[in-house]
């Protein structure tokens, strides 16, 4: 199953205004919080084809808090006149436990005016092992300008082994400059936050 999702997201993930832009040079900044962990995330891209990052996180699920370092590699980029699509593995290792470690195949694709994109990630915590299936679609309602401030309705909707329970709920991001947050929130989850700024 988890290589049938695999191959499927590798098949829909076949000049991006959905989001700020990470450069070549450039420092990224994010804070998560959502079901499974709270995190501060920084990350640097010495090359456009990886970005090389430390983050801190507590884990829900395990109630352990931890360093990781993390990379994130563009497997395949593809820019057109009117959208642009991106694949990517990411992967961290604990940096005090190597138990706390997860990799992750993510992609998306875009327009100004729609969005859509994917993850499958294994992680491993102290104690457990889970693997997360994540699809994303999001409408522009209105097409802003470079600078403007951009707003983005989106669903969410996930899957992971422990529970075996998909769950699909409401996501708002705005973003302006380099500057970006989104909101989502479900019943049984509660919110998800992710704060990002790129610089």
């Amino acid at each position: 199953m988890k290589t049938a999702f695999i191959i499927l997201c590798l098949l829909v993930a076949t000049h991006s205004m959905g989001r700020p832009i990470s450069y070549v040079g450039g420092h990224t900044i994010m804070a998560n919080s959502g079901p499974q962990s709270d995190g501060v995330y920084w990350h640097y891209t010495p090359n456009i084809n990886y970005s090389l990052g430390l983050d801190y996180q507590r884990d829900k699920i395990s109630d352990e808090s931890f360093s990781s370092a993390r990379l994130t590699y563009l497997i395949n980029r593809k820019n057109t006149a009117k959208s642009q699509r991106n694949l990517y593995l990411k992967t961290g290792v604990g940096l005090n436990d190597s138990d706390n470690h997860f990799y992750a195949l993510t992609g998306d694709w875009e327009t100004r005016r729609v969005f859509a994109g994917f993850s499958a990630t294994q992680t491993s915590g102290i104690g457990y092992d889970m693997f997360e299936q994540t699809l994303k679609v999001g409408i522009a309602p209105y097409l802003g300008a470079y600078g403007d401030f951009h707003t983005w309705l989106m669903v969410e909707t996930k899957k992971n082994d422990m529970d075996d329970d998909r769950i699909t709920y409401p996501v708002l991001r705005f973003f302006k400059g380099g500057a970006l947050m989104e909101v989502g929130y479900h019943k049984k989850t509660d919110w998800n936050l992710h704060l990002m700024y790129r610089f």
